[in-house]
């Protein structure tokens, strides 16, 4: 009579290593491992793990080791060829024209302002990822952006006809506005066409720069504020619903956290960049000339522009609410 009972118990022992194997994710991220995203990922990963006991193994990929950009995870994610994915929100512009809104230039003029309209845009942002099988995690702000380049450019006339770098379809804009040459490169192209000769400049952040070693390319920085963009943290939502409540508990409340942890980071990070920055020689150009500054944002009113016309009255209303908000 025992050998029934004995088989039951060999089958569940057998069973068992599955039933408590840890769900196991890939995480693609462009950047390299010593970026802002990435130590934000590592955070998020970190927080998983603690809150579900282990039994979410997420791998994260920096330096796109897995072959995707930014400009492919959108579609990788929602084919599930990756679970989750950082990505710069301006790639996903072919997508839907909202995820330009976080480089409109010259929109928010501090960290405070920018995660305002992060908040008020959200909902936004979550449709669309969910009308494509994915749901928003987290968001990853950039430090501002600036221009990183071998000569100083601090007036229009050293901008002009400059091959600079631009990382979407708003700087791409506003950069031939004000009279450069601009190329629009995903993080991954940036150092080598810096190594040929192809571009003489970079629209990034010091954040970025440095953790590129830009250094060895370029000499200066102009601190010109230009935006504060964003990177989005997305998961494929088959693979998220595959998970049990409680993990799916872990994941939400771990990305509420980092969302949290990223914009405390992006606010003292500059700081830090700029001592790294002056360690290896680079030229920190601040307080800029008016003059410059002004035509920079004089060049920049196309873009919102037209950001206003694409997005319609998705876009007005959310430029509505943040002008109440500040």
């Amino acid at each position: 009579m025992r050998y029934p009972s004995l088989l039951l118990v060999s089958v569940a022992l057998s069973q068992a290593p599955l039933a408590l194997s840890a769900a196991k994710f890939d995480f693609s991220n462009e950047y390299n491992a010593t970026s802002i995203h990435a130590e934000g990922d590592k955070y998020f990963i970190d927080q998983v793990t603690k809150l579900s006991n282990g039994d979410i193994d997420i791998t994260l990929h920096t330096g796109g080791s897995l072959g995707f950009k930014s400009t492919d995870n959108f579609y990788a994610v929602a084919d599930n060829a990756i679970q989750i994915a950082d990505t710069l929100a301006g790639s996903m512009a072919g997508i839907d024209p909202i995820f330009l809104l976080s480089s409109l230039p010259f929109l928010v003029e501090n960290e405070d302002q920018a995660e305002q309209l992060y908040q008020i845009a959200k909902p936004y942002y979550q449709k669309v990822f969910a009308n494509n099988g994915q749901i928003l995690l987290y968001a990853s702000p950039w430090p501002a952006s600036g221009i990183w380049s071998q000569k100083p450019v601090t007036t229009k006339e050293e901008l002009a006809n400059l091959k600079i770098r631009t990382y979407d379809k708003n700087g791409t804009l506003t950069l031939r506005e004000a009279g450069a040459e601009p190329i629009s490169l995903s993080w991954g192209d940036v150092v080598p066409q810096l190594s040929t000769g192809g571009i003489k400049a970079v629209l990034t952040s010091a954040d970025a720069g440095a953790s590129g070693k830009f250094w060895e390319h370029l000499d200066n920085y102009s601190a010109i504020q230009y935006a504060i963009p964003l990177n989005m943290v997305h998961m494929n939502k088959e693979a998220f619903d595959d998970l049990s409540n409680e993990e799916q508990s872990a994941i939400l409340k771990a990305a509420a956290l980092t969302d949290e942890h990223n914009w405390q980071t992006v606010r003292t990070r500059v700081a830090g960049n700029y001592k790294e920055l002056a360690e290896h020689k680079v030229v920190i150009h601040q307080d800029l000339p008016k003059p410059f500054i002004n035509w920079l944002q004089e060049s920049a009113k196309p873009s919102l522009k037209e950001w206003l016309k694409d997005t319609g009255k998705s876009g007005s209303d959310i430029m509505a609410d943040f002008e109440k908000s500040k």
